[in-house]
């Protein structure tokens, strides 16, 4: 049997531009949870989810289905920059443009060109899913990868539209497997601070200054226990197999009522 690679689809979107990094034995999903369904059942060897962007920030859907409806383990993860493009039929010209089309977090991220424009904005499920719904019509522009354009027989019409420069989102890899420490690890955990302990968050935190222990993330999403109760995503600089490492962890567990190990992976250069 094939090992597959699943991703969040459909093709020509900039998560099939990460996949494409993994392998070619690739099959997409409609969701998020669909993505990471597919290798807890067995179905896909590993996938990749989007976690962050740099404009949008953190992929909510990815955080909350990591702490409480999937045991996979994040073992790699890629950064690819995001360079949004005005996708039209061709012939067309920018002031034949009164509608486009694109995902959420791409109108987001082109917002001064669509405003500067006067161009109607509308929502898809995804930046190639909109490039397939304005073939044909003049008036209508998609926006998003150059790939989508290929794939439909579209035209680029301005490319980089986006707001600012420094657009990249952030790819884990996720799989049932585990990974060995590699001296240029990552590692990913959640924790939940016990209720009414002024500092709890203080004194955690205090353990990876304590061991010299660099944190390059840390992230806030609501626990679905009720107003005020958090989830803690934190990355950190080494393997959960090293023996620091592992002393680390075992002094957060004790000083939290809820510790999830994500996995450890190598950074991405």
């Amino acid at each position: 049997m094939e090992k597959m690679i699943s991703f969040l689809g459909p093709k020509g979107t900039f998560s099939h531009e990460a996949a494409s990094l993994l392998g070619d034995n690739l099959v997409p999903y409609c969701t998020i949870p669909a993505v990471m369904s597919s290798v807890d059942s067995d179905q896909c060897i590993k996938c990749i989810v989007p976690i962050e962007n740099s404009i949008e920030g953190p992929v909510g859907i990815t955080l909350d289905s990591l702490a409480h409806d999937f045991d996979l383990n994040i073992v790699g993860e890629i950064i690819i920059p995001i360079y949004q493009n005005l996708i039209v039929n061709p012939g067309t010209e920018l002031e034949d443009i009164t509608d486009v089309y694109s995902h959420q977090q791409a109108i987001s991220q082109c917002h001064s060109f669509i405003e500067k424009n006067n161009i109607q904005p509308h929502y898809a499920v995804s930046t190639a899913s909109a490039a397939k719904s304005i073939i044909g019509d003049k008036s209508k522009a998609a926006i998003g990868h150059v790939k989508s354009a290929e794939l439909y027989g579209l035209d680029v019409l301005l490319k980089n539209i986006q707001d600012a420069d420094n657009n990249e989102t952030r790819f884990v890899v996720l799989s049932k497997e585990d990974t060995n420490p590699t001296d240029n690890d990552k590692t990913s955990i959640i924790f939940s601070i016990y209720e009414d302990h002024p500092g709890s968050l203080y004194k955690i935190l205090g353990i990876f200054n304590e061991y010299g222990i660099n944190l390059t993330k840390i992230e806030s999403r609501p626990s679905k226990q009720g107003l005020g109760k958090y989830l803690f995503f934190v990355d950190f600089y080494g393997h959960y197999k090293e023996d620091l490492i592992k002393k680390i962890i075992m002094e957060i567990d004790d000083k939290t009522y809820f510790l999830k190990v994500l996995g450890s992976y190598p950074e991405f250069k």
